[in-house]
């Protein structure tokens, strides 16, 4: 079981650059790797992980002349094209791409302090991850409307009913009740596993493309006005005013 761990609690498990590149070289890695079996994400029991590391992310915004390039997108690319079972334990805030990436998990444990949001239209940018397409197919059209534009929170027993997380737990249990899954899963045959997952994927044709897209016009929306407004309202701890925009 190759075990993932968001490990910077101190900034509720923000995700940098360099935090993606390890992602998805490690995801790259396993695929390729008999030895490995299932792959687990994790955090810590108050935090999943509160997106992208903002000041980071400024600093190193991805090249739109060469996004497949970009971390972030290697990341969700190595994610979405993993071979193998993902399980996730989730506890705490999971924001923006902290939710995203639950989309492509298989088995996604939350602990009752959950908390998802998708506040990308708050923050002058659009729907990434896949997230404009794998949600609606997932919830539905008109759900996954009022989580992706309204961008508000919604919570364990919620993302259980929408089909977004298989179980709650006690936030204390949910990676232990992970690990105790992925050891299931690395027992049973992995061939059958695989092809088992590849048939489940079949309904998401040109997920790479559309991951790609999506990134696209982030990173054009993030040199605008309103993502400019937006993190700058950040920063000063105050309501952003999109009025102008």
């Amino acid at each position: 079981v190759l075990t993932l761990t968001f490990n910077r609690v101190d900034k509720k498990n923000a995700i940098t650059t360099t935090m993606y590149q390890t992602l998805a070289s490690a995801l790259r890695e396993s695929a390729e790797d008999d030895s490995v079996r299932v792959a687990v994400l994790q955090g810590a029991v108050e935090i999943f992980s509160a997106g992208n590391d903002l000041a980071d992310f400024l600093k190193n915004p991805p090249n739109p002349n060469e996004l497949e390039k970009a971390p972030v997108v290697q990341f969700l690319q190595a994610l979405h094209a993993f071979p193998k079972p993902i399980v996730a334990a989730v506890c705490g805030p999971a924001v923006g791409i902290g939710a995203t990436m639950l989309l492509h998990c298989d088995l996604v444990y939350a602990g009752d302090n959950a908390a998802f949001s998708l506040p990308f239209v708050n923050l002058g940018v659009c729907a990434e991850g896949g997230s404009s397409v794998m949600l609606p197919q997932l919830v539905g059209f008109q759900r996954a409307a009022e989580k992706l534009l309204l961008g508000e929170a919604f919570y364990a027993e919620e993302a259980l009913d929408m089909g977004i997380v298989s179980r709650i737990l006690p936030p204390g249990d949910a990676n232990a009740y992970a690990q105790a899954q992925a050891a299931k899963l690395a027992a049973k045959p992995a061939s059958s596993l695989r092809v088992t997952k590849a048939l489940m994927r079949k309904s998401q044709p040109g997920m790479q493309d559309m991951m790609l897209a999506e990134i696209r016009e982030f990173v054009q929306l993030l040199s605008g006005p309103a993502a400019k407004e937006a993190i700058t309202a950040v920063m000063e701890k105050r309501k952003p005013d999109f009025s102008k925009f």
